[in-house]
């Protein structure tokens, strides 16, 4: 597992198809290329494109589904007889999720560095297969404790997962590619979130069986479900382009992945140097993209069983167990509309731009946290809350493209602000919601959703501020660009001589 080596090869001919920003941007596109980006291009890179996305967005996909799987789950069980079975009358569940939180801190920055020194595709699934298991262990805990404690390895398991895949997804794909890729990705997240509460409903009718309790046999069947996608990462995962070798892609192909993502000016790997670290905290980037990635993260009740809550409280009607576990997942289902909805709109008719997406949602957490920290407002409304909440969930992948354009002139700057965005946005999650979803104020949450509120409005500005300073140092560096071709002209000049003879043309021929 040491160090992999660059395998940069000679690109051939087909690199020729490959077209430069400048040549994507003013190129008119077919009506299809709203659709799917892939349609609209030359045949060679269409075939390129669909193994690609075929090997790395469906695993990408697949692991994510499973690490939120068996990241939500604790929610699930805790509300279908974990909490009565271990007595958890307290805010123990608020503990095991801080417990989770604290380990996927810990691990986010520590790996990505490390995806940067050996093979993701031997690093991430061995992540994958060792939170499998500590899942299954979940269904022998018979306190707190112990579920404290494998949570919190859960935790640093699963930290290498999301960050590490984004920073992936942004090594192999375009500006114009890159939101619907990294949303596709996000979506999967909602859908474990969806089937989590399906499952819990199916496997609670197992109550019983093997002398198992129905939460019981969630952590069983999470775990059966991941140890499968666990292995498929070890074929499937293509690693970076430099560094690729999987057995789908030629050594052409790869050859022409390394061009595509010069054309992007995608920077490879770098030693890091005392030099390359003050640069990269010394520049804005990582500092506005945590700021924004935080406020994002935590400026949502979306991580909580908000809703849940509200079922179970409720004493008319009374909501049966299935009930529970399966109404919030209609706030999943629009996290996963909005979310598809912002990366085709941000990536074709917006032509790149990623802010207004991230200020719309801002807009619509404050609407319904606002309406819900009332909380004496219609019944309609305060359901339509809960669901519209999720307009708000399905802004990740956009953040995560746009921290991908801003600092791709730097691989190792991408991999730790991709890193850091991740870490510190989880650094507040691990303190916050002790302090405002405290499970003891269910299901009212009045600290929280007036939370959000702030952590929203939070969230538009830093947008808004990332996008004037992103402008003027494109503006820059444009300016500088141009300078460096109006001196390489003149030093071409001068060494041909032009200069000499412009002097001797202009000589006066005596009478």
């Amino acid at each position: 597992m040491g160090r992999p080596h660059d395998v940069s090869t000679t690109v051939d001919t087909t690199a020729s198809i490959i077209q430069s920003d400048d040549e994507l941007t003013q190129k008119p596109h077919k009506w299809y290329y709203y659709l799917w980006d892939t349609l609209d291009k030359p045949k060679e890179e269409r075939w390129f494109m669909f193994k690609l996305d075929a090997a790395l967005l469906t695993f990408a996909s697949l692991g994510y589904f499973i690490k939120n799987l068996d990241q939500m789950n604790i929610n699930s069980a805790f509300v279908s007889g974990m909490k009565e079975d271990l007595g958890l009358y307290g805010n123990q569940l608020n503990y095991m999720q801080t417990c989770w939180t604290v380990g996927y801190v810990i691990g986010e920055l520590p790996s990505n560095i490390i995806l940067t020194r050996i093979r993701p595709s031997i690093w991430i699934p061995a992540m994958e297969l060792t939170w499998a298991v500590l899942t299954f262990c979940l269904c022998r805990a018979n306190n707190a404790e112990t579920i404290y404690a494998l949570r919190f390895l859960i935790g640093l398991a699963e930290s290498t997962f999301y960050p590490g895949m984004q920073y992936i997804i942004g090594s192999w794909y375009r500006k114009e590619e890159l939101a619907k890729r990294s949303c596709i990705f996000h979506t999967s997240g909602a859908i474990a979130a969806m089937f989590s509460g399906y499952l819990m409903a199916g496997v609670y009718k197992l109550d019983g069986v093997g002398g198992y309790k129905g939460w019981q046999w969630l952590f069983i069947v999470d775990g059966i479900i991941s140890l499968p996608i666990a292995l498929l990462g070890f074929f499937f995962l293509p690693d970076l382009p430099e560094i690729s070798k999987p057995f789908y892609l030629t050594k052409e192909e790869v050859a022409f992945a390394q061009k595509r993502m010069e054309l992007e000016g995608r920077q490879k790997r770098q030693p890091y140097t005392r030099a390359k670290v003050r640069k990269i905290f010394t520049s804005w980037h990582i500092y506005a993209l945590v700021a924004l990635y935080v406020f994002f993260n935590n400026g949502t009740s979306l991580g909580q069983p908000v809703f849940q809550q509200f079922l179970k409280a409720s004493k008319n009607p009374k909501y049966t167990i299935s009930e529970i576990n399966t109404y919030p997942t209609a706030t999943n289902g629009v996290i996963v509309v909005t979310t598809l909805m912002y990366a085709w709109t941000s990536d074709s008719i917006l032509k790149g731009s990623r802010w207004p997406a991230i200020v719309f949602g801002g807009c619509m957490n404050i609407m319904c946290s606002v309406s819900l920290a009332v909380w004496d407002i219609p019944i309609k409304w305060k359901w339509a809350c809960y669901i519209l909440s999720g307009f708000g969930g399905g802004l990740s992948g956009l953040c995560f493209a746009w921290a991908h354009e801003i600092c791709t002139h730097d691989n190792e700057e991408r991999a730790i602000v991709i890193a850091a965005m991740n870490e510190m946005a989880y650094v507040l999650q691990a303190w916050l919601p002790l302090i405002v979803w405290r499970q003891v104020e269910a299901p009212e949450y009045t600290k929280g959703f007036v939370t959000v509120t702030f952590l929203s409005a939070g969230m538009m500005v830093t947008a808004l501020v990332i996008r004037v300073l992103h402008a003027n140092e494109l503006s820059k560096r444009q300016e500088q660009q141009s300078t460096d071709q109006v001196d390489q002209i003149s030093s071409s000049e001068e060494e041909l001589g032009l200069g000499d003879d412009a002097d001797h043309g202009s000589k006066t021929v005596p009478s």
